[in-house]
């Protein structure tokens, strides 16, 4: 398992003013990676919860299956 920055410390990183060019495009493509990894690992988890849960979120069954069907790199 890796481990992995959230996003706000590599944006962090990424506005430090001494960062060379390619470090700071190393760490925007950082955080756009993680960014789509988190998207992806929750419309997977809301796929999965049951229609109970999607009530206590307020969430409907058709709401819920076309956020999970979205494409990780929409937001």
């Amino acid at each position: 398992m890796t481990r992995a920055m959230h996003t706000p410390a590599l944006l962090l990183l990424n506005d430090s003013p001494r960062l060379p060019l390619i470090a700071a495009l190393a760490v925007r493509f950082a955080a756009t990676v993680t960014q789509w990894e988190r998207r992806r690992r929750s419309r997977v988890n809301l796929s999965r919860l049951d229609d109970r849960l999607l009530k206590d979120v307020g969430l409907t069954r058709f709401e819920a299956d076309r956020e999970a069907r979205r494409q990780f790199w929409l937001g």
